[in-house]
């Protein structure tokens, strides 16, 4: 077996973040209402199987429209996939494209910074596969893996090759039961043994401080590593129509063209199921990429259910620094949004809507790796919003599950069990800092704040209500106990 230890620092030229928010100016967004007639893209192939660095990537962790709907009275509100006549949704989530494979790899040093240095480094390293222990699944695997601990039945849509790495994620994924719904068709027109065809593989590399560079042929290629993917076939359509919400984040962008990532998108609208959308790290590139990838980040902020964010990706694409009001604003220029959700690391996150804000402070961990934290944080919220649970409990359980993968090292199958779950929360250790969270909230015109507390002497203070731990935690052990017993039964 060959070791290679090597590692990345920062990134590769990213197109550099506009100085305008995307809706700093304000832009015309009702411009781009859907549906969407995204335009035609030819079946083009980019052969050269190169490879690039994305630099370092952090997981820290707001709502829309009018169209929030009916409320069930405890904050939640009833989705639209509840009522829909068009059939019975027995997925709970798809998510879209971005599976790849991780090879995580300890280096000692990192990489050369010029760009051809690194491409060259690059492909010395991708000479020698290293031994399967070092590989994962990663990009949406790990969002799915985690939904499906939680007890969602979760499928994943897009695209692996026919060779090894591709049949060890079809394993992963059915090892986890986790459907695999693939979106290439005989009439596509590609090689199936050229590199755009293969699985897109992640080099995921740690230095001796911990710092993560991720690396993939995606990031080289002038176009998206599977653009030759124009359509949605009947199976994903069906896919997607069966499922309760469809999970796309940035990444995505990486392998599926903008105008296809639109087609989806327009086809869960049209059919009742919830969008969730992370627009990530590559949310500033595409806030300043082409003009079609700029089209798609907008038409996704617009027509998803759920946004979720970090503070510094709300403030990049709001120019806002206030998490509360950037998620504000996003829903105020959104048209179907329901929840903008903001990520603010080891302070905890919030969930913002039209007429409330939920504040839940983050569970204190001994943080070994935070890879996979973010994706896991979804798979909890997607949970929350499933079971229409108050909105602080869906803040509190996504903070725990997210917490719970810190503890671990990588994501993939290393993300958080329900197990680590459970004893977190029942340990009920949460980090509060009551200055912060009172500056963060002064002075907002909200119809009702909420706010996760650890010790709650009168409840309701002015608009502000708290919501003692204890209780929210008996309430989601519960819920979680029951898996638990499910599962140990199956």
């Amino acid at each position: 077996m060959h070791n290679h230890t090597v590692t990345l620092k920062s990134p590769l030229p990213y197109h550099a973040p506009s100085s305008h928010p995307i809706f700093s100016p304000p832009l015309n967004l009702r411009h781009f209402v859907s549906p969407l007639s995204p335009p035609k893209t030819g079946g083009s192939i980019y052969h050269n199987p190169v490879f690039i660095c994305k630099g370092i990537q952090l997981s820290v962790p707001c709502h829309g429209s009018a169209s929030l709907g009916p409320s069930n009275g405890n904050g939640a509100a009833v989705h639209d996939w509840k009522v829909r006549s068009v059939g019975i949704a027995n997925i709970d989530v798809a998510t879209l494209g971005n599976l790849c494979v991780d090879i995580v790899l300890n280096v000692p040093k990192l990489p050369p910074r010029s760009r051809e240095a690194r491409f060259a480094y690059m492909q010395e390293l991708s000479k020698f596969p290293p031994d399967k222990k070092y590989w994962e699944a990663g990009g949406n695997c790990n969002m799915a893996i985690a939904a499906a601990r939680l007890g969602l039945h979760c499928a994943t849509i897009g695209h692996v090759g026919d060779e090894i790495y591709g049949q060890f994620l079809l394993d992963v994924l059915s090892e986890e039961r986790i459907d695999m719904v693939g979106m290439s068709e005989d009439g596509d027109i590609v090689d199936s043994s050229s590199a755009s065809y293969e699985t897109l593989l992640c080099w995921v590399l740690v230095d001796p401080l911990q710092r993560h560079g991720f690396c993939s042929r995606a990031d080289f290629c002038k176009e998206p590593a599977f653009s030759w993917m124009s359509r949605l076939s009947g199976k994903v359509k069906m896919a997607i129509k069966q499922s309760k919400i469809l999970f796309c984040n940035g990444y995505g962008f990486d392998e599926l063209s903008p105008a296809l990532i639109m087609l989806a998108l327009d086809y869960a609208v049209e059919v009742g199921t919830s969008v969730f959308f992370d627009p990530g790290p590559r949310g500033k590139s595409l806030l300043t990429g082409t003009p079609e990838e700029r089209q798609a980040l907008i038409h996704l902020l617009k027509m998803s259910d759920v946004l979720l964010l970090t503070s510094d990706e709300a403030e990049s694409l709001t120019g806002i620094g206030n998490p509360v009001l950037a998620g504000q604003e996003l829903l105020k220029n959104g048209i179907r949004t329901k929840w903008v959700i903001v990520k603010m690391g080891s302070r905890g996150s919030i969930l913002v809507t039209m007429s409330s804000i939920s504040c839940a402070p983050a569970f204190k961990v001994n943080v070994i790796d935070t890879v996979g934290c973010g994706d896991s944080f979804v798979a909890a919220i997607a949970f929350g919003y499933i079971h229409n649970l108050p909105l602080v409990n869906t803040l509190a359980i996504a903070n725990a599950v997210g917490a719970a993968t810190a503890m671990g090292c990588g994501a993939g199958r290393n993300v958080a069990t329900l197990e680590k779950v459970i004893e977190l929360m029942r340990a009920s250790n949460i980090n509060e800092e009551d200055e912060f969270w009172n500056e963060l909230v002064k002075d907002l015109d909200t119809e009702e704040i909420t706010f996760l507390s650890k010790m709650v002497l009168n409840g309701r203070n002015n608009q502000v209500n708290h919501v003692a731990l204890q209780k929210v935690v008996s309430e989601l052990l519960l819920k979680l106990d029951n898996r638990l017993e499910g599962k140990v039964a199956s």
